[in-house]
């Protein structure tokens, strides 16, 4: 992919902070993201923001590629539903997810249901919580493609009879919130919940004794040699011992993501195009899809994500070959849950300028800001954001730009 980075939109007056939730199948894989403006003091919060701030982002990256495949899931308030908004917007990968009301409030239940049957016929699928599959909202669960249950509010009984609930009353999909650990994963799935959010599969699973798999320790003794300069004969060596790896990092380097304009077809040539500074930055990709051992795949893109995202904040102000180490930084950032070991042991295989260790390890140096502002865009920490993007003098507008980009560069790559 060529090194350019588009110019980014100037900031404006009305930027609004997104910020995002990985939701994942049973398999592990990423089926969507939910956004949120994160700008927004908690307690002025409201979900009319989120609606807007989608409907504004979509104008500032690849949007038609960043929604190729992925749901977006926004929350909106019934007000910010009759706005206008949603006539900017392509439905088929937008989830709009809707707010229920007190229950006591039947009238307004019922007032609702036009706009809802409307906003659904024209293709928008609707998200509800639990509270849909009471009797106040019999008159909405038809409409419903997804039901969320928040798993830090409901207790497992009532969590249980709800989903049994769900199961036998509609046929939307389940999703289970603010799911944190591998055991309440486990138990969800069990009880026929297919989908869930929160970041359990980014959890490093610590094995004992830990090896690394043979495209494992290929991958990184090619990056090694690269780091140290080797001549391209020693690194066709270890390629020819590996074909997996010659043959999966050929079709990186020819992937949409990349854009080149001439196949790559050996891995000689590959080196004479890219150099060794950017072969070493694809290598650190390349580790991304080299999951086993009950890795999740959402693992993998997520730390593309984190790379790419830590790539183009850099490219604001840093020089190229620093912006290639801030996107292995990100890439790097979940290297104890790709190999299953901690990450001074995964690290200790590894010869790395100390820009990257630094940040990895102590979260410092001159690129930890980067990673703590990347890793601030995937949870609720408002303060770290806050202080890191003042750190690095970036504007909301600035963020959100390379947060869509790197969306929807992630999406590219998955693309056969």
């Amino acid at each position: 992919m060529s090194t350019d980075h588009p110019q980014t939109p100037e900031p404006n007056s009305s930027a609004i902070s997104m910020a995002r939730q990985a939701i994942v199948n049973d398999s592990g894989s990423i089926m969507g993201y939910e956004l949120f403006d994160r700008s927004v003091k908690a307690d002025a919060h409201t979900a009319s923001s989120d609606a807007q701030m989608l409907f504004n982002l979509l104008s500032l990256a690849e949007g038609e590629t960043l929604i190729g495949k992925t749901l977006l899931f926004v929350n909106c308030t019934h007000d910010s539903l009759a706005g206008g908004h949603l006539d900017l917007v392509a439905p088929e990968h937008v989830v709009l997810e809707i707010p229920s009301l007190p229950a006591s409030q039947v009238e307004q239940i019922a007032l609702r249901l036009p706009t809802l049957q409307a906003i659904h016929a024209r293709g928008f699928k609707l998200a509800f919580d639990y509270s849909v599959l009471t009797r106040s909202y019999e008159d909405w669960l038809p409409l419903a493609s997804y039901i969320k249950f928040d798993v830090s509010i409901l207790k497992p009984p009532s969590l249980a009879s709800f989903v049994q609930l769900a199961q036998v009353k509609t046929k939307a999909k389940l999703i289970a919130e603010k799911v944190e650990t591998e055991i309440q994963y486990k138990q969800l799935k069990d009880l026929g919940v297919g989908l869930f959010q929160g970041y359990w599969f980014a959890q490093p699973t610590i094995i004992e004794g830990q090896t690394l798999r043979p495209s494992q320790a290929a991958i990184l003794q090619l990056i090694n040699l690269v780091r140290k300069q080797a001549s391209t004969a020693e690194i066709e060596e270890v390629l020819k011992r590996d074909p997996t790896l010659s043959f999966n990092l050929l079709r990186f380097i020819n992937s949409a993501g990349f854009g080149l304009r001439t196949e790559v077809t050996s891995f000689k040539h590959a080196v004479m195009l890219l150099g060794l500074k950017k072969l070493f930055k694809w290598a650190a990709l390349l580790m991304t899809t080299s999951t086993g051992g009950g890795v999740a795949p959402a693992v993998g893109t997520t730390a593309v994500v984190r790379g790419r995202l830590m790539e183009l904040l850099a490219a604001e102000a840093l020089p190229p070959e620093e912006c290639d180490h801030a996107f292995v930084i990100g890439v790097f950032s979940l290297l104890d849950s790709l190999l299953g070991m901690p990450m001074p042991a995964a690290l200790a295989n590894l010869s790395l300028p100390n820009s990257v260790t630094h940040a990895l390890l102590y979260q410092t140096g001159p690129l930890a800001d980067y990673l703590k502002l990347t890793l601030a865009c995937e949870n609720g920490d408002d303060e770290a954001f806050a202080k890191a993007a003042q750190a690095l003098q970036l504007t909301e507008k600035q963020i959100n730009w390379a947060h869509l980009q790197a969306l929807a560069w992630a999406e590219t790559l998955g693309q056969e």
